[in-house]
């Protein structure tokens, strides 16, 4: 299933395949944690020979995000499926789960989450078909909001012009345009945001540099004709056809993976090989615009 696939409308959230909101037996009165700036822990270092102290960096701690006041109704013979529903996707998990909340005009927004809280409360109404004072509590380990729609940008490495055919003829033409290896991915969230870059073959010694900061990824590995170097730089993996790590072929130029991120605003990139490359091999840059 898509991400948030089941949304159609504002008040709606989306956990997994688990609705809640309008429209649904679940309804609830408010959220927490998720218009928030997350908690931050700071770098600052007190100054000892004056007031105040040396500016650190501000790190992001894990959100966490609450629905509060859940209301649950449904017929008296069905509250028991009703609440089945509810409890089989919420329960604890190892991994991260989708969770996508539409609250306004700006659209639905995204975090990786896991369910850390579930309360249902068994009061008189329960076996009436009414629930009042639930609630369901997440904690997202990456406390940026994501844009739903993956974007992505694509360059081929760099060709010349073929220029003007001989004898020339009216009217004249000059040929398909040659690529200049550039490309441009476009954050427009708040936020910095972690891109996952695809080389494909065949060529050698890919590399992708940012023009905007001068980091380069870049990798001493030929790639063949079908072959595909995944770089994921939230994860920090290098994955050859999404198997076999490459970390190792990282050459000295390249920074670490985890350090290769999009600013907000306008990124530019410039697509590089080996001189042996093929004009068809390509970089792709796949990344989600990213909120506080």
């Amino acid at each position: 299933m898509a991400i948030g696939s089941l949304i159609t409308s504002p008040g709606q959230v989306q956990y997994g395949d688990l609705l809640l909101g309008t429209g649904t037996p679940y309804r609830w009165r408010s959220i927490s944690g998720w218009e928030d700036l997350p908690a931050l822990d700071s770098g600052s270092v007190a100054r000892s020979d004056a007031h105040g102290a040396f500016p650190g960096l501000l790190l992001a701690q894990a959100r966490t995000v609450g629905l509060d006041g859940l209301i649950i109704r449904a017929p008296r013979e069905r509250i028991g499926a009703v609440v089945g529903v509810l409890n089989a996707g919420t329960v604890p998990r190892v991994d991260e789960l989708p969770l996508v909340v539409w609250l306004d005009d700006r659209g639905p927004l995204l975090v990786y989450a896991r369910a850390v809280r579930r309360s249902i409360p068994a009061g008189p109404g329960y076996r009436l078909g009414t629930i009042v004072g639930g609630a369901v509590e997440w904690v997202a380990s990456d406390p940026r909001r994501y844009k739903v729609a993956e974007q992505s940008a694509a360059a081929s490495l760099p060709t010349a012009e073929p220029g003007l055919s001989w004898p020339l003829v009216w009217p004249m033409g000059f040929g398909a345009p040659g690529s200049s290896g550039a490309l441009t991915a476009v954050n427009t969230g708040d936020a910095e945001t972690h891109p996952i870059v695809e080389f494909r073959g065949p060529v050698t010694a890919p590399a992708l540099t940012n023009i905007n900061t001068g980091d380069v990824l870049e990798y001493d590995i030929p790639l063949a004709a079908g072959d595909v170097l995944t770089v994921d730089t939230r994860a920090g993996t290098v994955l050859l056809n999404g198997g076999a790590s490459r970390l190792y072929s990282a050459t000295s130029r390249s920074v670490p993976e985890q350090t290769f991120t999009l600013a907000p605003g306008a990124n530019n990139f410039a697509f590089r090989a080996g001189v042996d490359s093929d004009p068809a091999a390509t970089a792709t840059v796949r990344y989600r615009s990213a909120y506080w």
